[in-house]
């Protein structure tokens, strides 16, 4: 695995905006935990602090750090319409005192009001940012180039932006904030005195789940990741994930210490895509509320849970301990609540 403490120095040195509450807390699920006979463990990295917290804002650290250094005083990023990163974005952003310039994409069939309005696209508006829309959510290529389009239209305005791209070949600063995050979970692990089997985490764009790979890798670490997809099935997201990795190892100058083996991913619940319900999802939603006070968001960290609820009831790592990730993302959860909670839940008021 080799010694990872010169991947480390280069990552202290890159430019960065320190806005996380970190270190995020590991807390138990216990009531989950023994319903499905693991002990379960919870990153809570929905409670980063800005914004509303969530995964995006250690990744927007290192974005945002190098904006600052390159003087900008705009950003310009791509996410579905109620994307949390564009969201996060946005609120950093504002902290800084620069202009906010989001570009929603239609990444998902839901046209109702609840959904474009509501939600992170609310707290967007709330925020004061520049939208813009992009009609098509599978082309990440057109999405970048019409980004470079309001970038100019924002240069020409006088303003200096800086881009964050949504398709690969950028380095993936973002991914940066996850291999940090491993030094910080190893240091947790081990001052806590605890034994993690397992680590579960939404695999989307990659970052998150990239970056905690090589991060533990980079450390000597050979605990397992597993990925649950939330936006393409398991062989093109593979590929993706190890790529990602690869990058990493580069940005940093070094180790290529990530083998295809290492990479685990599972779309089992990724039907019928990116941002849409499926009923594991809405169960894991439920149960993760009613049984441990947890809100998780229907796009990212549901399916996640959804995918840990399936390996455990399949009887896969029984009497272990697994981890999950809690990456955030609840304000999205008002933005599909037409789709969660129908006449006659649990919880109605009696008429």
């Amino acid at each position: 695995m080799g010694d990872g403490s010169g991947v480390f120095d280069r990552l202290d040195a890159m430019p960065r905006i320190r806005m996380a509450h970190l270190p995020t807390m590991l807390e138990q699920a216990p009531n989950l935990g023994a319903d499905l006979g693991i002990a379960l463990w919870i990153k809570r990295d929905d409670c980063t602090g800005i914004g509303m917290g969530g995964n995006k804002v250690r990744q927007l650290e290192f974005y945002l750090g190098q904006a600052v250094a390159e003087g900008a005083d705009a950003i310009a990023i791509t996410g579905a319409v109620q994307s949390n990163f564009v969201r996060t974005a946005a609120a950093m952003a504002a902290r800084l005192g620069m202009a906010a310039h989001l570009q929603l994409e239609d990444r998902t069939p839901h046209r109702t009001p609840l959904y474009l309005e509501s939600g992170n696209v609310l707290l967007d508006r709330l925020l004061g940012a520049h939208l813009y829309h992009f009609p098509e959510g599978e082309n990440e290529a057109g999405a970048d180039a019409r980004l470079g389009e309001i970038a100019g239209e924002i240069r020409a305005a006088g303003g200096r932006p800086y881009v964050i791209h949504l398709g690969p070949g950028h380095p993936p600063l973002g991914a940066l904030g996850y291999v940090d995050m491993a030094r910080e979970l190893l240091g947790q692990i081990e001052s806590q005195g605890l034994a993690i089997d397992r680590v579960f985490v939404a695999s989307g764009s990659a970052a998150t789940h990239a970056g905690l790979l090589y991060g533990l890798r980079a450390s000597g670490s050979d605990l397992p990741v597993q990925g649950i997809c939330v936006r393409r099935t398991a062989d093109l997201q593979a590929p993706r994930v190890l790529a990602r990795c690869g990058e990493i190892a580069r940005l940093l100058d070094g180790p290529d210490v990530v083998r295809e083996r290492d990479v685990l991913v599972d779309d089992s619940m990724l039907a019928p895509g990116y941002g849409r319900l499926n009923p594991a999802t809405r169960d894991a939603i439920r149960r993760a509320a009613s049984r441990e006070g947890q809100f998780l968001d229907p796009t990212y960290t549901a399916k996640v849970m959804a995918g840990l609820i399936d390996f455990a009831e399949r009887g896969d790592g029984a009497g272990e301990s697994w981890l999950f990730i809690h990456t955030g993302g609840q304000p999205a959860l008002f933005a599909y609540g037409d789709q969660l909670v129908g006449e006659g839940d649990a919880g109605d008021l009696p008429g």
